[in-house]
C-alpha cells in the first residue's frame, strides 16, 4: 500500500515497522528479524479485519474514492478482448470522462462503457476526474444504440463523483444529456447491466445506472449527493459530512435492502486498493453470470418493460426498510 486513508493510520504505523524491519534485515543477513516482523503482520491482519467489519458510511465514502482501486480501465483491460472504442458523440467534442465501445466478455460479444477518474494527475485532468460533460453522456447514447441495434448486452461501470457542473456543460445542456441518457437505458430492448465500482454520483451515475441489474461492490457508494454538498447545504457546513452521509443511506447494504440494486459483490478484506486483481475477478464473474441469467429471463420488448416496471416500483420498500 502507498496510500492509507485517514481512519488506516494505526495500521500505516504497524506494516511500515513490519516493513522497516524486514529492510534491515535484507541490509544484515546477520540480523534475524522475520519472527518479529511476522508478528507484527499477524497484529495487522487483526486490525485490518477491526476496522472494515463495522464500516461507517463515512468510511466507506472514503474508500469508494481511494486512489488504488481499480478504475474502469483497469477493468475494461482486464476482462474484455477485442476492446475497440469509440469516440466521439458526432455533435461536439470526445469527452475522455466516458470511455466505452464494442469487446468482448469472455465469447460474448457486448457494449462496455463507463465514466474513467485517471490514476495520476496528467491523467486526471484529461479524463477530468471521471466528471462527464453533455458530450459524454451523448456518446454513451450512441453506444447505447449501437448495441441495440446489434442487440448487444450493455456493461456499464460507474465510478464518478457526478456530472461535470461547469458553466460550459450546462450551456450545451448537462440536463438534457443526462435525461436522455437515463430514458435512453430504459428504452433499450437489450439486457443493460451496470456495476457501481467505486463512486456512484447523482444523475451523474444514473445517466449509466438505470439497467435491468445494479450491482454493487461491497464498500462502493450511490447517492444523489456528495456527503460534503448534502451537509454544506442543510446545515452550512461541510465538516458535518458524517452526519450526512449515514442520513444519505448511500452503502451497498442499505440500497440493498430499500431495493435500489440487486447484488452487492463482495471485496477483499481491506477493501478493492489492496487486491485489485481478485477485485477485477470477481466483477467479471459477476457480470458473466448476469449476462447469462437475464438472457434466459427476457428478450425485447420483454426486458424493456422489466427494466421499467422495476424502476417506477423503486422506493415502494420506503426509508422503513
Amino acid at each position: 500500500m502507498t496510500h492509507y486513508l485517514e481512519f488506516e493510520k494505526p495500521l500505516a504505523e504497524i506494516e511500515g515497522k513490519a516493513e522497516e524491519l524486514r529492510a534491515m534485515g535484507r541490509a544484515n543477513e546477520e540480523m534475524d528479524v522475520e519472527g518479529e516482523a511476522t508478528a507484527l503482520d499477524a497484529k495487522a491482519d487483526a486490525l485490518l479485519k477491526e476496522l472494515y467489519e463495522n464500516m461507517t458510511a463515512w468510511r466507506k465514502c472514503q474508500v469508494a474514492r481511494h486512489p488504488e482501486r481499480p478504475h474502469c480501465k483497469d477493468y475494461i483491460e482486464a476482462l474484455f478482448t477485442e476492446y475497440t472504442p469509440l469516440a466521439g458523440d458526432r455533435n461536439f467534442a470526445d469527452d475522455h470522462a466516458i470511455m466505452g465501445g464494442l469487446a468482448r466478455i469472455g465469447d460474448t460479444p457486448v457494449v462496455v462503457m463507463g465514466q474513467e477518474k485517471g490514476h495520476d494527475t496528467k491523467s486526471r485532468i484529461e479524463r477530468n476526474f471521471g466528471m462527464a460533460r453533455p458530450e459524454g453522456y451523448r456518446k454513451a447514447i450512441r453506444l447505447m444504440d449501437l448495441a441495440d441495434r446489434f442487440g448487444l448486452p450493455i456493461v456499464a461501470l460507474v465510478d464518478t463523483p457526478g456530472a461535470y457542473p461547469g458553466k460550459g456543460a450546462e450551456e450545451r445542456g448537462q440536463s438534457e444529456a443526462i435525461a436522455r441518457s437515463t430514458e435512453r437505458c430504459l428504452n433499450a430492448k437489450v439486457p443493460v447491466i451496470s456495476v457501481i465500482i467505486g463512486e456512484g454520483g447523482s444523475g451523474g451515475a444514473v445517466a449509466l445506472a438505470t439497467a435491468n441489474t445494479v450491482m454493487m461492490l461491497e464498500h462502493s457508494v450511490y447517492s444523489v449527493i456528495s456527503p460534503e454538498g448534502c451537509a454544506s447545504i442543510l446545515w452550512k457546513d461541510a465538516e458535518k459530512m458524517r452526519e450526512a452521509a449515514d442520513a444519505l443511506r448511500l452503502t451497498a447494504q442499505d440500497l440493498k435492502k430499500l431495493g435500489v440494486i440487486d447484488t452487492i459483490i463482495d471485496e477483499p478484506m481491506g477493501g478493492a486498493q489492496r487486491d485489485r486483481k481478485g477485485t477485477i475477478e470477481a466483477v467479471g464473474k459477476a457480470i458473466e453470470a448476469e449476462i447469462k441469467a437475464l438472457a434466459k429471463r427476457a428478450k425485447g420488448d420483454a426486458l424493456k418493460k422489466e427494466r421499467r416496471e422495476k424502476f417506477l416500483k423503486m422506493g415502494s420498500n420506503g426509508l422503513a426498510a
